[in-house]
This record gives C-alpha cells, sequence and structure tokens, in this order.
C-alpha cells in the first residue's frame, strides 16, 4: 500500500531534487569563479523549489508547468557541469556522477508531468 502524498516534502522528486542541490553546493562551494558558482547554485535550487512551488497550485496543469520549469532548471545543471569539466573546475568522474543525478530527477519530474498529464486528460 502507498503512503498517500500530502505534502510535497512527501515526493520522491522533490527528495531527490533536494540531494541534487546539495551535491552541486558541495561540489562548487570552493570554486573561485563566483558567477559560475552562483548560477549553477541557483539552477540546482530552482528544481526543488519550483517542485515545492507548484505542489499546491491552483490545478494540475500550473502543477504540470512549475514542473517543467524544474526540469528545464536540472537540464541547466547539468549543461553547466559540461561546462565545469572542461574549465577544468570538476574532475570527469565527479561530472559523470552529477549527470548521473540530474538524469535521474528529470525522469522522475518527467513521470510525474505525464502523471498529472494522464489525469487531466481522463
Amino acid at each position: 500500500m502507498h503512503t498517500p502524498i500530502v505534502k510535497f516534502e512527501d515526493l520522491i522528486a522533490w527528495q531527490k531534487a533536494q540531494d541534487l542541490a546539495v551535491e552541486v553546493y558541495r561540489t562548487f562551494m570552493t570554486i573561485r569563479d563566483f558567477g559560475f558558482r552562483g548560477q549553477i547554485c541557483s539552477a540546482a535550487v530552482s528544481v526543488s523549489n519550483n517542485i515545492a512551488e507548484g505542489f499546491d497550485s491552483r490545478s494540475k496543469k500550473d502543477f504540470a508547468r512549475f514542473l517543467n520549469i524544474s526540469r528545464n532548471s536540472c537540464n541547466e545543471v547539468k549543461s553547466m557541469c559540461y561546462l565545469a569539466e572542461r574549465l577544468n573546475y570538476i574532475a570527469e568522474s565527479k561530472k559523470a556522477d552529477l549527470i548521473l543525478t540530474c538524469s535521474e530527477v528529470s525522469k522522475i519530474i518527467t513521470g510525474l508531468i505525464r502523471s498529472i498529464e494522464k489525469k487531466l486528460n481522463a
């Protein structure tokens, strides 16, 4: 039996997005390129924040819109990880770990969007 989701903290997507933000912060906390660090950290935080913000939306359609923004932010983090490696801010192995985490979070968010869209079209 599944536990009902009554608050955004119950969502696996939000939990995994929080983990991503922590990993990004820890990875880039010593980078002295403050513009880069601020951008990637902001994008990482945006992933979970948009899930939380959209959870109590007026409609499922609005929640799906926030989830799409969240997924877009996840892609921004992923893109910046490629750049971080090219700039020698992180090793290839760390980039691969972060890309994998981003992909996992993105897939979970996509599944949530599909679930909402299915309910909207029912």
